[in-house]
Order: C-alpha cells, then structure tokens, then sequence
C-alpha cells in the first residue's frame, strides 16, 4: 500500500494558553473622560509538539493609555492552537505557522480581548482585522532574513 503524502493540516485544539488585565488605576480612571489612546502589538511564536504537530501562539497585548503617564487598563491575551501540519514542503512550513495559524487563532484572541476590557469596566475593545502575510513579510526584510525557513521555528 502506498503511502499518503497529500499534505495535512488540521486544527486539533485551540485555547487561552494565558491571559492577564490590569486596571491600575481603578477606581479613579473610571472617572476620567478622556478618550484613551489604544496602542496594540501582536506577537507569533511556534513550536513543535511531537512530529508534525505544532503549537502556535499569537500574543495580543493591548495598553490604553491617557496622556503619557497613566495607564487605563493592560490586557494580554496569549491564543494558542496546536495544528497537525503534515507532508509540507519545509520552506512552506514556516509560513503556515506564521500566516494561516495566526488567521485562524486571531478571532478568539480579539473575542478574549474584547470580553476582558468589557469585564473590566471598559468599552470593549474591538480590534481591526490583521493582514499577518504582510507583518510576516515585514518581520522578513527587517531581520534581513529573505530565504525560506531561515527564521527557527522551534
């Protein structure tokens, strides 16, 4: 019987792997009138489970601010999947971790941020959708990295 090398990817399970908000201010920010600036970073990182399965996790930490000083609320949310990824050529393995991992996990991460401001006393937070093809190529040319499969993912 021959072996079947169609390529493989699945979803095996997806999950908060952390979660942390801070309200340093409360109870007086929640006075404050002021419309806060929203500053938000995205971070991806994979790792290898067992042969051909992988965790991916996209970090999304969200900081609103009024003026320089003052923190209204710091909410992170780490959402993880782990993903069979079988039978991919290894230069393609790396953009599936980095680009179609994060599309799939990017909705229940905005859905955590979102439920923790609103939990906190905030007006949820709704984050715009990411194009994490062009952040991933980005990452690209600044670490200077343009060959495929040059930046680990172990």
């Amino acid at each position: 019987m021959a072996e079947n090398n169609q390529p493989v990817f699945s979803i095996e399970k997806l999950y908060v792997k952390d979660l942390s908000l801070e309200v340093p201010g409360a109870p007086q920010i929640f006075l404050e009138r002021e419309t806060p600036q929203i500053n938000v970073q995205l971070r991806t990182s994979g790792q290898a489970v067992e042969d051909g399965v992988y965790e991916v996790t996209l970090t999304v930490t969200v900081n609103a601010r009024i003026g320089e000083d003052r923190n209204l609320f710091l909410v992170e949310v780490a959402q993880a999947g782990i993903f069979q990824i079988r039978n991919i050529p290894e230069g393609d393995l790396e953009p599936v971790m980095m680009i179609g991992c994060p599309n799939i996990l990017f909705p229940y991460a905005r859905e955590a941020v979102s439920d923790a401001v609103t939990r906190a006393g905030f007006q949820p937070v709704l984050l715009s959708p990411v194009n994490f093809e062009s952040l991933y190529q980005a990452q690209r040319q600044q670490t200077g990295q343009h060959a495929a499969g040059e930046i680990p993912v172990q």
